[in-house]
């Protein structure tokens, strides 16, 4: 089979070029990158036998038809020279400048990548690509234009090579290049990926097409020659071109179950007036004459789309009964239709392109929000990439504030996404929503064109319920960070509690024990940066408040018992090997009960300390250990344990816990309950005369299915 081959030449280029860029210093710099894309180039041929330079070539003439700028122009030529060619970064600099440079740098980091379905390319890629995106929006532009002449040549490769593209094409690029608002890009790469990927689809839809045409053409030209005699009588003057249905449009259209003749927008037209008000008195006109279809008019002129689409749609019964799709709208809001944000700095007057391009992708495009406030989030990569694929490239749905503001969400958003949107601070706050002047539940499914009002209380917080209820991923996260941020306040000040308690028992001021000095002895010990990490650290019972203080307040170094007695009978609860009379405090940090494995430590003027041995604060502490025994003959003591339950539900079981201690004679001393993303815990305290006895408690806790794991404490 012939295949043309798209044989052009600079000289063309350049005239087209011409058409909109006419400043003799931008031409020269375009011919400059030519040349050096020529000479880096020599050489060398595609697989479909043409010299090299030609596909560079073919890529510009694309980009001339967006009206692309000279720097994209230049980065066109010379976007495969640093990945295909002998040529470095600084050469390159040096010839053509920085900016463009960068440009092409960028389109290179790019076409490294292997791209591919599997996930793990997938996140890099998407990273990647991003990072491009977010950086200079022309690093996509072109390479877009450089993929479309890659799939106008993709017979050239072999059968898996041409799917592989095709798939990366529709499910990546043409995505990207409708975010950009680039129509006439995005729906060539859509039909011709699908004329790889669904070959006998594809030519059925062409060949229906055709055996429609010339029926179709006659209803447009007579609808069109009725509407021309509109708006001549009344003094308009327009523009008018019938308008084809792209053949993926169509396929998806049947995809979805329409039959080839339902499909009522193949008969379509276009009207160009010079203002905004004409739009709408043009609108009227043909309103007046034709029956307009109900529900299909919309306004996208007064409510542009986030990439800066504008345009008034109206369907209406036309020539012989036949429905038309008729869009109005002037010149430029046609350049930007079809050419998107790459055309937008030629509106800009007496402005930098570059500058007033980039000022234009942020202030309407919300897709590149969207990446950002995803990066900003800190994401997982798999929930980063899934973010991406399913909140920003795929279907979303357009929403309004009462003012009339643009909200986009992903397909299936609440009430609770659209907060969140606004700021943060509201999505935490919200007690309600009003969707369209009505009250809506918080796990409403938002429409298109919903207007939604949210109901904020400065007192409210958020729900653990919303995780399950929200869509989007980054409110996912920032839904759980609120929560994880609410524990370590908690930890925090339980922290604080107990070591000011241990400062008080061990004599100590408290003002005077954190001076300066001290907490940045504490703090290069505990490689802590703040109090507030050591109080966390306590809380959390990663440190027990005696080891913190035994930084600064250091017992002597011999201990103080020196005299060392023969052992006898004592009436005592805790016998010490070789000590007699000897006071003895339970070690708050890890509360041993009669029947615990133990061990002792001679502190300074406050007897022995009794720790379990499984105890962490042992490693901190020094060789000063001494061993200890319960003493059988004494067991009626009660001693304070300290637990955690962790339940997987969020309903309150405290009266259960209380009631279970009582069957096994415990007395309970307090219990806190925490709400966490997946359960509640329940810190407990109780008062058991054995470690016998704290086991039959939680053999008869664990038997209830609500209960996950029970763990003691150590502080």
């Amino acid at each position: 089979m012939a295949h043309n081959k798209d044989t052009i030449t600079f000289e063309e280029v350049i005239e087209l070029v011409k058409n909109y860029i006419h400043d003799t210093e931008s031409l020269e710099h375009i011919e400059r990158a030519y040349q050096l894309a020529l000479s880096k180039h020599k050489g060398q041929y595609r697989k479909s036998g043409e010299a090299y330079i030609i596909h560079p070539l073919n890529v510009v003439k694309i980009l001339t038809e967006i009206h692309a700028d000279k720097e994209t122009l230049e980065a066109g030529l010379l976007h495969d020279v640093l990945e295909d060619c002998d040529c470095t970064y600084e050469e390159m600099e040096e010839i053509v400048g920085p900016v463009v440079t960068k440009l092409v740098d960028g389109v290179t980091k790019i076409s490294k990548l292997h791209f591919s379905t599997e996930n793990e390319y997938l996140v890099e890629y998407y990273k990647k690509i991003i990072v491009g995106m977010s950086e200079d929006v022309r690093v996509i532009i072109v390479k877009l234009a450089d993929r479309l002449h890659n799939m106008r040549t993709l017979w050239a490769l072999p059968h898996e090579k041409q799917v592989k593209k095709a798939n990366e094409s529709l499910e990546i690029l043409a995505p990207l290049a409708h975010h950009l608002g680039i129509h006439k890009l995005k729906s060539e790469l859509e039909d011709l990926a699908l004329r790889y990927l669904k070959p006998e689809v594809f030519y059925d839809i062409a060949e229906r097409l055709n055996k429609t045409k010339l029926e179709r053409d006659r209803c447009v030209a007579l609808m069109m020659d009725e509407v021309k005699e509109i708006l001549t009588e009344h003094n308009i003057a327009f523009e008018m071109k019938g308008r084809s249905k792209s053949i993926y449009s169509i396929y998806n259209k049947l995809n979805k179950g329409k039959k080839f003749n339902e499909i009522y927008d193949l008969l379509a037209m276009r009207i160009l007036v010079d203002t905004t008000q004409e739009c709408y008195l043009v609108l009227g006109l043909i309103h007046a004459k034709y029956r307009p279809m109900p529900r299909r008019f919309k306004d996208y002129i007064a409510m542009p789309k986030p990439n800066m689409y504008q345009s008034l749609h109206t369907t209406v019964f036309g020539i012989d009964g036949y429905l038309f799709e008729i869009q109005i709208r002037t010149p430029e809001m046609d350049v930007i239709a079809e050419n998107g944000v790459a055309s937008h700095w030629s509106y800009k007057e007496h402005k930098d392109g570059a500058a007033s391009l980039q000022t234009a992708t942020e202030q309407k495009l919300q897709f590149f929000k969207s990446i950002i406030d995803l990066s900003n989030d800190k994401l997982s990569s798999e929930d980063f990439v899934n973010s991406v694929r399913d909140e920003v490239l795929n279907n979303n749905i357009y929403c309004f504030t009462p003012k009339g503001d643009v909200i986009e969400l992903p397909l299936g958003a609440t009430p609770i996404d659209f907060a969140y949107k606004i700021h943060t601070q509201v999505g935490e706050t919200m007690v309600g929503a009003l969707v369209n002047n009505s009250v809506a539940p918080l796990d409403y499914e938002l429409k298109d064109n919903d207007i939604v009002k949210i109901l904020t209380n400065k007192s409210s917080t958020p729900s653990k319920e919303w995780v399950n209820i929200v869509k989007s991923t980054a409110v996912k996260n920032k839904i759980r960070s609120f929560f994880a941020k609410s524990e370590r306040e908690l930890y925090i000040e339980r922290g604080k509690d107990a070591l000011e308690r241990a400062l008080r028992k061990r004599k100590l001021p408290i003002h005077n024990f954190f001076n300066s000095e001290n907490l940045k002895k504490i703090c290069e010990k505990l490689k802590l940066e703040s109090l507030d990490e050591i109080y966390l650290e306590i809380g959390n019972g990663k440190n027990a408040p005696n080891s913190v203080i035994n930084i600064i307040e250091k017992e002597e170094e011999e201990p103080v018992m020196k005299k060392v007695l023969p052992p006898k009978e004592s009436d005592a609860d805790i016998i010490v090997s070789g000590l007699d009379m000897v006071k003895v405090n339970i070690a708050n940090c890890c509360n041993p009960v009669y029947g615990d494995d133990i061990i002792g430590y001679i502190t300074k003027g406050n007897g022995i300390s009794i720790h379990r041995c499984t105890c962490h604060n042992l490693d901190m502490l020094d060789n000063r250990m001494v061993e200890v025994s319960w003493n059988s003959n004494s067991n009626n003591t009660k001693y304070l344990s300290n637990f955690l339950i962790h339940s997987i539900t969020m309903d309150n079981y405290i009266a259960d816990i209380v009631q279970k201690a009582c069957m096994v004679g415990v007395s309970i001393d307090g219990i806190k309950n925490m709400y966490q993303t997946d359960g509640t815990c329940y810190d407990v305290s109780c008062y058991v005369t054995s470690k016998k006895q704290l086991e039959k408690f939680f053999a008869e806790l664990i038997k209830e299915p609500y209960i996950k794991e029970i763990e003691r404490l150590m502080r």
